[in-house]
């Protein structure tokens, strides 16, 4: 009898190198989903939440070719906490409903929920376990400015947006800190996904 595979929560700030702890999970053949991505398909054209966004926020926010215009819905939100809390009461439900359909469907014996903002969104309490990667601020700030072409202050701005790394780390079960090369953080990687297969409901 095949047991339910238990959800492990990945998170790490940006710059820290979760996507790339992500994508080997992958390649060990961890089932996987990016809460990013569940944030896309809720909206995508067709879906009941992109007409009720239209319907609010009237024709500006979709594009000609009917997809979600973010950036003029991020505007229109940013600027007002009303119809943030509004947009936020709407999506978060058919987010949190998406992950789960999509965790439900693995085959692995664990499977992964990588989220930024794993912490803050309360996404955890989907999760038996959390890993956290983590790397020092400084390396995070010459990734990113690399990685997005983007200034120092830019990054600043979204490291104190983002929860902060004693926050992270306190809700972590395992930490990885990733501040060496790729061979270093395929084997970490691979010496974890061992740890997890011997877990049971992602407890020791």
């Amino acid at each position: 009898m095949s047991t339910t595979p238990w959800i492990l929560g990945l998170t790490g700030g940006i710059g820290s190198g979760k996507s790339a702890v992500a994508e080997q999970f992958t390649t060990l053949g961890v089932h996987l989903v990016d809460a990013d991505h569940a944030a896309r398909w809720v909206v995508e054209p067709g879906r009941p939440a992109l007409a009720k966004i239209a319907a609010r926020f009237g024709e500006q926010v979709l594009q000609p070719d009917g997809q979600l215009n973010r950036s003029a819905l991020r505007q229109l939100i940013f600027q007002d906490a009303e119809q943030r809390h509004w947009l936020e009461s709407l999506l978060h439900p058919l987010i949190g409903q998406e992950i789960r359909d999509y965790l439900a469907r693995a085959q692995s014996p664990y499977a992964i929920l990588v989220s930024p903002l794993l912490i803050e969104s309360g996404q955890n309490r989907m999760t038996q376990r959390v890993l956290a990667v983590d790397a020092p601020e400084a390396l995070q700030l010459q990734r990113t400015m690399v990685r997005d072409e983007s200034s120092e202050e830019q990054v600043r701005a979204i490291l104190k947006v983002q929860s902060s790394r004693e926050e992270r780390l306190r809700h972590a079960d395992d930490v990885l800190v990733n501040d060496r090369d790729h061979a270093w953080l395929r084997s970490e990687v691979e010496r974890l996904h061992r740890f997890y297969l011997t877990l049971r409901g992602g407890q020791p």
